[in-house]
């Protein structure tokens, strides 16, 4: 009520004829974050009754607060294993909360930037559209901080939030008519700008405050793989996530924790997850049918336990907006993904990580999709008609 109390005092300042009027989007954002807006339908002679509603507490920005929940523990997780990767690799004689607080140090700057720049073009895109600011951000930023390397230049992950959020976003609408995931859009863009702040094994590991010597690498499952070297971490490793990788997606307890939320509230679709985790075991057991080298021949369910795979797959794949709509369409849009994700890995080594090519590109499809799903349905109704039709004459 306190908080209330002083919102609702210097509330007339952003209205209609207030001093602050044109900050009145800024206004509108932080008030509707602490509390549900009041917002309702009109009566019976009011233009607000008109068309379909939808009475409902939980809106948009409480929605985007249950995914940033689901997130919390990859990225506690990740923060970390960042320290505890680096303890490992540099021989450090740290303790459970020195890792973490470390990780944390070295999240917290990365978290900070990706925040600071996204919604300040969103803010800024709002007033200048006299729109209310988008929500989506809220979680997107997170993501894409959890997605990048621990040891990418701030100055790159800026120019790349930047470029998501105008490029992959503002430019088609803003939040709602963006086709493209932006968080995949700013990794996508560091990628192929700056493949040597992206790829290769010294990226994954951040190096000690105090440590004045040259970086140490730490090698990925999938590095070693791309490379024709064998593995050195077991299965047990990768699904727990204590290897070197991107910063939160390593730990696949975690993601499944977060995944079980998402499911339990409804916030993301069980059908796009299963038809991901499906198509990227059907690939993967093709694969090792064929067996024509020792990448084809890893154990199918490796590619789940690997990089972004199952990361993408709760928390990008699932995005309402850019996935496909319609039922048996997210069954299609997940299956392809998950082939693609795993198609891209084994026959194109240079990249990798094909989760976020894989995505971007069913992006891309997925109104297709939904459109060929619908127009099936049509067609079926259309010919029960017509038989319903002639059995009548």
């Amino acid at each position: 009520m306190f908080l209330r109390d002083i919102l609702d005092k210097i509330k007339p300042n952003f209205i209609e004829g207030g001093r602050f009027e044109k900050f009145s989007s800024t206004f509108e954002a932080f008030e509707s974050f602490a509390f549900t807006p009041n917002t309702v339908t009109g009566g019976k002679n009011s233009d607000r009754y008109r068309g379909c509603h939808i009475r409902d507490a939980v809106d948009l920005k409480r929605t985007i607060i249950t995914v940033v929940i689901a997130l919390m523990p990859a990225l506690l997780f990740g923060m970390w294993n960042i320290g505890h990767q680096t303890a490992l690799i540099y021989n450090l004689d740290w303790g459970f909360w020195h890792q973490f607080w470390f990780g944390f140090l070295r999240m917290l700057p990365i978290i900070v930037v990706s925040y600071v720049v996204g919604l300040a073009i969103e803010f800024l895109f709002a007033e200048i559209r006299h729109e209310e600011v988008s929500e989506g951000f809220i979680g997107t930023g997170l993501i894409i901080a959890m997605i990048v390397p621990v040891t990418v230049p701030l100055w790159q992950l800026a120019l790349a939030v930047a470029f998501a959020v105008v490029i992959g976003k503002e430019v088609f609408g803003g939040s709602g008519y963006n086709f493209l995931n932006p968080a995949l859009v700013a990794r996508a863009f560091l990628f192929f700008s700056y493949p040597s702040h992206m790829s290769g094994d010294s990226v994954w590991v951040a190096k000690p405050f105090h440590f004045t010597g040259d970086v140490v690498t730490g090698a990925t499952p999938l590095g070693q793989l791309m490379a024709g070297q064998t593995l050195t971490a077991s299965p047990l490793d990768m699904f727990l996530g204590t290897i070197a990788g991107s910063t939160c997606e390593t730990s696949v307890v975690a993601i499944l924790l977060g995944a079980l939320l998402l499911l339990v509230t409804g916030i993301a679709s069980w059908r796009i997850m299963a038809g991901v985790v499906i198509g990227g075991g059907v690939m993967g057991l093709l694969f090792n049918a064929i067996g024509a080298n020792e990448y084809m021949q890893v154990p199918f369910y490796y590619h789940y336990l690997m990089g972004g795979f199952m990361f993408g797959c709760v928390f990008m794949a699932t995005d309402p907006v850019t996935a496909a709509q319609t039922n048996i369409g997210k069954w299609i849009y997940g299956l392809l993904i998950g082939l693609f994700a795993v198609l891209l890995r084994v026959l194109n080594p240079a990249y990798p990580e094909g989760m976020m090519l894989a995505i971007l590109l069913m992006n891309c499809f997925a109104p297709l999709i939904d459109h060929c799903v619908v127009a099936a349905n049509r067609n079926r109704r259309k010919k029960r008609w017509q038989a319903a039709e002639r059995r009548t004459v």
